[in-house]
C-alpha cells in the first residue's frame, strides 16, 4: 500500500519547516541542504522527497545538479484550512473586547 501524504503531514516534521524555510530564501541541492542539518544526506533526501510529493518543494535540474524551490500555492490548503478558525477567534477576541470596555466604563468603588 502506498502511503498518501498531505501537506500538514509534511509540515508536521520540523525538520522539513526548517528546509522549507531555508529553499524559501533561495533554491538548494540536496547537498547544501545537508550541511544545515545534523543527520545524513539520505536523511535529508528523505525529507526533500516527502515535501516534492506533497507539492510544496519544486526541483529543477540545472547542469548535473537538482535544485529544490520552495512552492507556496501549496500552502494555500494550510491557509484555507486556518480561516475557519482564525473567524472564530476574531469574533471571540471582539467579544473579549466589548466585556472589558464595559467593565471599564463601569465607576469604580461604591
Amino acid at each position: 500500500m502506498i502511503e498518501r501524504r498531505d501537506v500538514f503531514q509534511a509540515i508536521a516534521d520540523p525538520t522539513r519547516r526548517a528546509i522549507l524555510t531555508l529553499i524559501a530564501i533561495q533554491a538548494m541541492t540536496p547537498n547544501a541542504l545537508a550541511e544545515h542539518f545534523d543527520t545524513s544526506r539520505q536523511a535529508v533526501s528523505k525529507h526533500i522527497r516527502i515535501l516534492t510529493e506533497c507539492e510544496l518543494v519544486q526541483q529543477e535540474q540545472s547542469g548535473r545538479e537538482i535544485y529544490y524551490s520552495f512552492n507556496p500555492t501549496k500552502l494555500k490548503e494550510v491557509d484555507a484550512w486556518l480561516d475557519q478558525f482564525r473567524e472564530l477567534w476574531e469574533a471571540r477576541f471582539n467579544q473579549l473586547d466589548k466585556v472589558l470596555k464595559q467593565l471599564k466604563s463601569k465607576p469604580h468603588g461604591k
